[in-house]
């Protein structure tokens, strides 16, 4: 009787809920439910609805085509009434359509669907309903017009139908009807099962008897709803299927008499409103459902998530693992950290570990010349201009080591200093050191200038300005220049200089020319 008096006043909530509002998925009041007056993310879901509120069930049998007879029983002080009506689905007044079963009822005006008579034909009646996404489901609830069945299971989908789990059995032969015993002690073990119960299946009373089965109660982790993975799993659902199985033994209990066509006008079931109350599944990180461009219900997705369900981080938020948002965490998606050069990452689970789990996020394709996991320093050839923050696009700029004065393309990532061959110096490596000077190897491209020893001056003239600017090398470092060489012998011009010179300014006589 408690059970009951829970589930008539959680039926009589949801009523309320649904009067109130036409659209149950309506914009929630700012401030923003998912962020706190600080600005700081943290945890949201929508509210509580009737998920079966006027979505259209479908029947495997509903009376009035053809117009056919039925009859139900009313009490009537201490004795029974039998009252006889017509079903037809061509008049409004006397049909019963599977609408009935999610329209909005009142106590003063319960509008009921109903099943064709079965006498002839005994068969199960299949109900199904379909959500439209995905929902944590808290109770499924079903009220009769007619005597409750004897049996009766309720199965859900989590693949919009494609393949069904059973959710609960209701059926005062347990073991015979579903090979289930009856109310099982339910342990952490099997918190994930359905289970088979002989509660709600009585005779009596004859109309309004309530079905309601609760997908938390007496589960053992659903005190720690957040952490446990099977039973965020178990409540999930996108379609909800109810089979009513006949009850073969009470319809002569209910008409009293012994005739078959007497009897006949009891053979059917009658459902005056299927419930199913949940939330939408967002995870934790939306306080609304809403409908896309296809109208389709979604998640209006918080924290850097996305996915009809909030069940993924958004592109470039892969700095940590995707988590349900729970009271104590939020758990929202974090962007990669590429210092505004990258625009795709991946996530890292080991290099997330090494962090601490802090970080796993690794840029890809970084931009403007950077490189590394985060774009945080220079790609081979460039190196920091250290006057701008490592987020400028121009944060890096190019070594131009020379491409025969340098030993490499790399340069200090600090200074820009290329690395110098040998009698190479210069930021680039662009010219010869002091005690240099050009050769015609690329290798070796400065090569030390040789001593030079005089023995001897058998004559001695003035020289001309020409021999001067011939036969002395410039003053100050040689720029390396790899298309120009000395290609002539400028030792003997119209203006004779005589010099006696050792092997040694033979040889420096050469490079100069």
């Amino acid at each position: 009787m408690e059970m009951l008096h829970i589930w008539w006043l959680l039926f009589a909530t949801c009523l309320l809920k649904v009067a109130d509002t036409i659209n149950p998925f309506a914009a929630q009041q700012n401030p923003d439910p998912c962020y706190d007056e600080n600005g700081a993310p943290k945890r949201c879901i929508p509210e509580f609805v009737n998920a079966a509120f006027n979505r259209e069930v479908q029947v495997s049998s509903t009376c009035g085509k053809p117009p056919s007879r039925y009859c139900f029983v009313t009490e009537k002080g201490d004795g029974k009434g039998r009252v006889c009506q017509t079903c037809d689905a061509s008049d409004p007044k006397r049909a019963h359509p599977a609408s009935y079963l999610t329209d909005l009822n009142t106590a003063s005006n319960m509008t009921c669907w109903q099943s064709e008579n079965f006498y002839h034909t005994p068969h199960n009646i299949t109900l199904t309903l379909s959500l439209g996404k995905k929902f944590e489901i808290t109770y499924v609830s079903l009220q009769f017009c007619s005597p409750r069945p004897e049996s009766m299971a309720v199965f859900k989908s989590m693949n919009y139908g494609k393949t069904w789990v059973p959710f609960q059995y209701y059926s005062s032969q347990c073991r015979k009807m579903y090979n289930r015993p009856n109310k099982a002690v339910i342990t952490k073990q099997n918190e994930q099962e359905a289970l088979c119960t002989d509660g709600h299946t009585d005779l009596y009373p004859l109309t309004g008897g309530l079905i309601a089965f609760s997908t938390l109660d007496g589960r053992p982790s659903a005190q720690d709803f957040d952490s446990s993975p099977v039973l965020q799993d178990w409540v999930t659902a996108t379609d909800i299927k109810v089979v009513v199985f006949s009850r073969p033994h009470f319809m002569r209990e209910l008409s009293g008499r012994d005739g078959r066509e007497e009897e006949v006008g009891f053979y059917y079931y009658s459902v005056g409103e299927l419930q199913v109350g949940g939330r939408c599944k967002c995870n934790g990180h939306a306080s609304r459902c809403i409908s896309d461009k296809e109208g389709k219900l979604v998640c209006e997705c918080k924290h850097n998530t996305e996915g009809p369900e909030c069940d993924r981080c958004k592109p470039f938020h892969y700095d940590r693992p995707w988590q349900r948002a729970t009271v104590r965490e939020a758990n929202e998606c974090l962007a990669c950290n590429c210092n505004l050069h990258a625009r795709r990452c991946r996530f890292n689970m080991e290099l997330y570990k090494l962090s601490g789990r802090k970080s796993g996020g690794v840029c890809l394709n970084c931009r403007h010349n950077t490189a590394g996991r985060h774009c945080h320093y220079c790609k081979e050839g460039f190196y920091r201009d250290l006057s701008k923050s490592i987020t400028d696009r121009k944060a890096c700029k190019a070594c131009d080591c020379h491409p025969v004065g340098a030993a490499g393309k790399t340069c200090n990532q600090t200074t820009g200093q290329c690395p110098c061959k040998d009698g190479v110096t210069g930021l680039t490596c662009n010219r010869c050191a002091k005690g240099y000077q050009q050769s015609r190897s690329p290798v070796a491209p400065c090569i030390k200038i040789p001593a030079v020893h005089p023995t001897a001056v058998v004559s001695s003239t003035e020289e001309p300005t020409d021999c001067e600017s011939y036969c002395k090398p410039a003053k100050g470092n040689y720029k390396i220049n790899m298309k120009k060489y000395c290609k002539k012998d400028y030792g003997t011009t119209l203006n004779l200089c005589v010099i006696v010179l050792t092997l040694e300014s033979a040889v420096l006589h050469s490079y100069y020319g």
